[in-house]
């Protein structure tokens, strides 16, 4: 259908330059995102940018972003705004589980976000690592711009401070101010298109770079840790900087973990040792087991004698995290911590994981 869909219109205007239709006026990060996403592809890197609400124009166009009230991926027309719309990333994948409504840039991506990841870094189309990155690259780039844009609060309830630097701000804030002489919005679009381009760009590399080299170095660790301390519940990552939290609850997840890891420990860039609680989830600051509450906020000796741990550098404040010497010194202190724990408990320090 898509082909025939063409076909047609290559007929009807023939010339080789393809043309990206999206509408004029105000402009915002969804479309914005959605058309340079869409000059990632070969067909259509170097597409004319035609930005208006004219039907015939639209008709026109290659591919149509944002405006149309269609969604047609065979006629590649991809708008969010008519009212029989509600499709999210579940409801076209149902195993995944992002449930935020779509907006144009969730649309482009669903339907291109594969091959575009798959050119950027290189690798075949069928590698599984893909599955891996777009799901994330949803989950920490383009489900937020969707939410936005269909005026999706982040939670229930009055928030506690204004964010107005998120991206989707950032792009808003590139349109004329509505006093200037001028109230053009080509210029002002390009430049919201390099933005979201080069933060979309940024964000693939850390993740495919950074990210997913440490899953690999966390799974090692995790398998590993009861050549560490007998207990299971302390990991030893070889190098200190890595992201790591979410690849251990996943982890646990995916190896059937039982018994949950309650401290990971890894080198500084003084080369000392750093014992870090883990954290109930990703987003709070409540841990499965924090340092002992005598430990806070003590350094040095003063910690060292304390304890009756030899090389303690400190415990911060809220005990989430404290320092040693040697990775001995930051394993003791962990130890001394879950046996603490069991003393209270008289069993484990905290519940097992469901």
């Amino acid at each position: 259908r898509g082909l025939r869909f063409s076909l047609m219109a290559a007929v009807k205007r023939p010339r080789s330059r393809a043309r990206i239709g999206t509408h004029d006026g105000t402009f915002h990060c969804d479309e914005a995102l959605a058309c340079f996403l869409l000059r990632r592809l070969p067909e259509y890197q170097d597409a004319e940018i035609v930005r208006t609400r004219d039907p015939k124009l639209l008709a026109d166009c290659d591919v149509v972003v944002d405006v149309g009230g269609v969604y047609d991926s065979d006629q590649h027309r991809y708008d969010h705004h008519q009212r029989s719309f509600s499709e999210t990333m579940s409801s076209l994948r149902p195993e995944w589980v992002w449930v935020t409504k779509l907006s144009s840039a969730g649309l482009v991506y669903f339907h291109f976000g594969r091959r575009i990841l798959a050119q950027l870094v290189q690798t075949d189309w069928t590698d599984p690592r893909l599955d891996v990155l777009q799901a994330k690259l949803y989950e920490n780039f383009v489900e937020e711009i969707d939410a936005i844009d269909n005026g999706i609060s982040q939670f229930d309830g009055e928030p506690r401070y204004n964010v107005s630097s998120n991206l989707s701000s950032r792009v808003a804030h590139l349109n004329p101010v509505w006093n200037a002489e001028n109230q053009d919005t080509e210029a002002g679009f390009s430049r919201a298109m390099e933005l979201v381009g080069c933060e979309f760009l940024d964000r693939v590399e850390y993740y495919h770079k950074s990210w997913l080299p440490a899953r690999t170095l966390i799974e090692e660790a995790l398998r590993g840790r009861f050549k560490e301390d007998s207990s299971g519940e302390i990991v030893v990552l070889g190098k200190g900087g890595c992201p790591w939290k979410e690849h251990l609850f996943d982890l646990e997840k995916e190896l059937k973990i039982e018994t949950p890891v309650k401290f990971v420990l890894f080198t500084d860039q003084r080369s000392q040792w750093r014992v870090q609680c883990v954290p109930q989830g990703l987003r709070t600051f409540q841990n499965r087991l924090s340092l002992p509450e005598e430990w806070r906020g003590i350094r040095d000796e003063e910690l060292s004698s304390l304890s009756g741990i030899t090389g303690c550098v400190f415990v911060h404040a809220s005990g989430f995290i404290g320092g040693n010497a040697t990775k001995e010194g930051a394993l003791e202190m962990a130890r001394a911590t879950l046996r603490q724990a069991a003393r209270v408990n008289g069993t484990a320090s905290v519940p097992e994981l469901n």
